[in-house]
C-alpha cells in the first residue's frame, strides 16, 4: 500500500465473508479501536447464517496504514471470516460523497413468492434506466420448506439511487410485469413523508368487502341483475357515479329495512382486512371509509373493525321501507378526494401524509391526492392510472407498502 493519502489518513473498505455467529462483529471492532480507526460506512447482512460485511475506515495518519490493514486482515482469518481490502483513493472517496445527494427511491415486490423471473425481469428494468440498488430488505417472514404459495406471501424491499432516465417508461414497463408475472409493486421517493404517514382512508364495497353492498341489496329486492349492471358500468367509469348510484338506488324503492342486518350478517371481509386495521390501529394510525356505499353497512364495519371515520352515503327510509332516494350530499369521487384532505387537516397533518386504497373509478381522484394511493385488485383503468397497486395479495399487503415487517405484527 502507499502512503496515506494526506493528513486525514488512509481509506480503506474492507469486504468479510464467511460463516456468522455471535461475536464477529464485536471482535472486528474491537480490532479497528486498537488503532483509533474511524468508521465511516457499514453494512451487514446474514443470509441463511452467511455473513457478508463491509466496513469503510478511516485509518488514522499516525498509524501504519499497510501494517493496520495487514492486521486486520489476519483478524478476519482467525473469526473465521474471508477478508478483502482496497484503498480508496481521494478521487473516488469525493465521487462517493457526492453522490449522496442524489435523488432515493424504494421499489416494493410483493406476490405469493418472488421467483427468479421476476427478480430478474425488475433489476433489468432498474438497470435499462440507470438506477442503481444500494440495498435490499426481505420485508416478508421466512417461507416453510413445503409450499403451494396459495396463501403464502413474500416482499422484498429495494432502496435505489438516482433519478430514472424516463420515470413513464419504468412504470408502464413495471405494470406490464405486474400483468405477466403476478409481482405487485410500488415505487415511492423516499422522504420524510414517506416515513411518517398518519391517516388512511379506505373504501369499503370490493375492497374493505368482498361485495358490493348495493348488488347485495338488489338481490334482495329482486331486482339483482339490473342493479349489477349499473355497478359494474359505473366501476369503469362508463356511468357518472351520480347518475348510476340514483338509478340504483331507485330500483330498491320499497325494500324493508329489515333486510340490512341480514345482509351485514353475511357480508364477507375482503383476505387482510382485520390484520390491517388490527396492525394500523396498534401502530397509532387515525382510520376512515370513505365510500360511496351506505353508512348502515359503514357504521357496522366501524364497530366490526375499529374504524375511526366513516363517510358513505345515507338511504332514505320511511315507514321501514327505503324510499329509492339518498339523503344529503352524495359520496362521489370529488367528494371522497375532498373528505381526504379534510381528513388531513383535522389531523393537522399534510396530505403526503395520507394513504388511500380503492378499486374503482371514483376512487382515483382520492388515490391522487393521497401521499401514497393505492389501487386494490382494481378496474383496468384504475390499474393503469394509479401509482401503486396490491393485485395478488390481501389488504395486509398494504402494510409491507409502509415498511411494516411480518415480524411486528399481530395477526
Amino acid at each position: 500500500m502507499n502512503t496515506p493519502l494526506n493528513s486525514s489518513g488512509t481509506v480503506v473498505l474492507f469486504r468479510l465473508t464467511g460463516e456468522d455467529r455471535p461475536g464477529l462483529t464485536a471482535g472486528l471492532s474491537e480490532h479497528l479501536m486498537k488503532f483509533d480507526c474511524e468508521v465511516i460506512d457499514i453494512n451487514q447482512a446474514v443470509i441463511h447464517r452467511s455473513l457478508l460485511l463491509g466496513l469503510l475506515v478511516r485509518i488514522p495518519p499516525h498509524q501504519d496504514a499497510d501494517a493496520v490493514v495487514r492486521k486486520i486482515r489476519r483478524r478476519g482469518k482467525r473469526l473465521g471470516l474471508k477478508c478483502k481490502s482496497k484503498e480508496i483513493g481521494d478521487e473516488a472517496y469525493d465521487a462517493w460523497v457526492r453522490r449522496q445527494g442524489k435523488a432515493r427511491y424504494i421499489l416494493t415486490l410483493i406476490s405469493r413468492a418472488i421467483t427468479s423471473a421476476q427478480f430478474a425481469a425488475v433489476s433489468r428494468v432498474l438497470a435499462d434506466q440507470g438506477l442503481n440498488i444500494d440495498v435490499i430488505t426481505r420485508l416478508s417472514g421466512r417461507p416453510p420448506r413445503n409450499s403451494n404459495h396459495s396463501l403464502t406471501r413474500a416482499c422484498v424491499e429495494f432502496s435505489i439511487r438516482g433519478e430514472p432516465q424516463d420515470v413513464v417508461q419504468l412504470k408502464s414497463r413495471l405494470l406490464d410485469l405486474s400483468s405477466s408475472l403476478n409481482l405487485d409493486w410500488a415505487w415511492q421517493k423516499d422522504s420524510a413523508f414517506r416515513r411518517n404517514r398518519r391517516v388512511v382512508a379506505l373504501d369499503m364495497d370490493s375492497t374493505l368487502l368482498q361485495a358490493e353492498v348495493i348488488d347485495e341489496l338488489g338481490i334482495e329486492a329482486g331486482v339483482g341483475q339490473q342493479v349489477a349492471a349499473v355497478t359494474e358500468a359505473a366501476m369503469r367509469g362508463e356511468i357518472d357515479f351520480d347518475e348510476s348510484l340514483r338509478r340504483r338506488v331507485e330500483l330498491l324503492a320499497g325494500l324493508s329495512e329489515s333486510v340490512l342486518p341480514k345482509i351485514a350478517d353475511r357480508l364477507e371481509l375482503t383476505e387482510g382486512a382485520e390484520t390491517l386495521l388490527k396492525n394500523l390501529k396498534r401502530f397509532g394510525y387515525r382510520t376512515a371509509i370513505l365510500s360511496g356505499g351506505f353508512t348502515y353497512f359503514g357504521e357496522y364495519l366501524q364497530k366490526r373493525l375499529a374504524v375511526d371515520h366513516v363517510h358513505a352515503n345515507k338511504l332514505e327510509i320511511v315507514d321501514g321501507k327505503l324510499t329509492g332516494r339518498v339523503i344529503g350530499p352524495i359520496v362521489n369521487a370529488e367528494r371522497k378526494a375532498m373528505l381526504l384532505e379534510q381528513l388531513a387537516a383535522n389531523e393537522g397533518i399534510d396530505c403526503e401524509q395520507t394513504i388511500a386504497v380503492g378499486d374503482g373509478a371514483n376512487d382515483l381522484p382520492m388515490l391522487a391526492r393521497a401521499g401514497l394511493g393505492i389501487a386494490f385488485h382494481a378496474k383496468p383503468i384504475v390499474r393503469t392510472r394509479a401509482e401503486h397497486q396490491v393485485s395478488n395479495l390481501g389488504l395486509d399487503a398494504v402494510l409491507y407498502l409502509l415498511g411494516v415487517r411480518d415480524r411486528d405484527l399481530i395477526e
